[in-house]
């Protein structure tokens, strides 16, 4: 699959022509061209990066499994990698797009579908006025979808750690409070193994731009490279938050164990003084009241003001 465009003074001129008239349109100084394969096989890619003179280097980086975000720069065009983020099925996923930066045209690689490219050309076609910026304008479009994600991703964490609150207090709670709180915790630290990269990818673009457009491409940048920065700054405080909700749940658990372990303990002494009087007057030996109505009424007597006695002392206290 492979979506193309190509603009002509700043105007869109033609989409999804030929991957092959790329390098075609590239011949003319007036146009700019984007390019977008989704889930390529490595024929597919090393054919166009032949056809575009891609570094061979940058081209193993797009295909690889596991990669970080980063920015590299080649002698004919630079290679930036990056992670959109979505929480699926209440899991984070993560779709890597790569991205080849020639002097008038950019290459999109997708290694997930799921990544919706329609935002990204909605976010241009919404910003007809940066296209004549050229390529610079159409990497900062990819780059503001994917760091706009970021919040999309992390809010629903927020809400997800905020559900967890209301039943780590709650009254009776539920036992997978503690799965509950390790899944948010476990997703958070490989989302900020995503995030925290492109504040260094954005620092890096935003020096170029305002080294060498300045004005509001700059503008652009900086202000990507703000959110990049809200993005990591509000993982790192939902990473405490929920370090600590985990850390509360488990000193709960310890105080109502410790109320659990009171009640029985309770209950035992309880239990215990009708063991003791009934064991001593069961012994084979004659006691006071020995075979005598009125022993059985003193024994039942004892029996019933010692627990009832011991029970009223713990119910005070706060112990059943």
């Amino acid at each position: 699959m492979a979506r193309t465009r190509v603009w002509r003074n700043g105007v869109l001129e033609k989409e999804d022509f030929p991957l092959e008239d790329v390098s075609d349109y590239l011949e003319q100084e007036d146009c700019l061209v984007w390019a977008d394969l989704c889930v390529p096989d490595r024929d597919d890619l090393e054919k166009i990066a032949d056809e575009l003179s891609l570094d061979p280097l940058a081209v193993e980086d797009a295909v690889e499994q596991h990669g970080r975000a980063k920015l590299d720069r080649y002698p004919t065009h630079h290679f930036v990698n990056a992670y959109a983020t979505a929480i699926v099925s209440g899991e984070l996923a993560s779709a890597r797009v790569s991205a080849f930066v020639l002097p008038r045209a950019l290459v999109t690689v997708r290694q997930q579908a799921w990544f919706d490219i329609e935002r990204v050309v909605r976010t241009w076609d919404d910003n007809p006025d940066l296209i004549e910026f050229g390529r610079d304008a159409l990497l900062w479009g990819l780059l503001d979808v994917i760091v706009d994600g970021y919040f999309d991703t992390i809010q629903a964490m927020d809400d997800r750690i905020e559900a967890i609150e209301d039943e780590l207090f709650a009254d009776e709670p539920a036992m997978d409070v503690q799965r509950a709180t390790y899944d948010v915790r476990r997703q958070l630290v490989g989302l900020r193994k995503l995030i925290t990269p492109m504040r260094e990818v954005v620092g890096a673009l935003l020096h170029h731009e305002a080294v060498k457009h300045g004005g509001e491409m700059a503008e652009r940048y900086q202000d990507l490279y703000d959110h990049a920065i809200r993005a990591n700054e509000w993982a790192d405080s939902l990473r405490d938050l929920i370090t600590t909700i985990f850390e509360t749940n488990l000193s709960l658990a310890d105080a109502r164990l410790n109320q659990v372990v009171k009640r029985l303990s309770g209950w035992a002494a309880i239990i215990a003084v009708p063991t003791a009087v009934t064991g001593f007057y069961g012994q084979n030996v004659p006691y006071p009241g020995f075979q005598q109505w009125w022993g059985f009424i003193v024994s039942s007597a004892v029996t019933v003001l010692l627990a009832g006695g011991i029970w009223a002392i713990f119910k005070k206290k706060g112990w059943l």
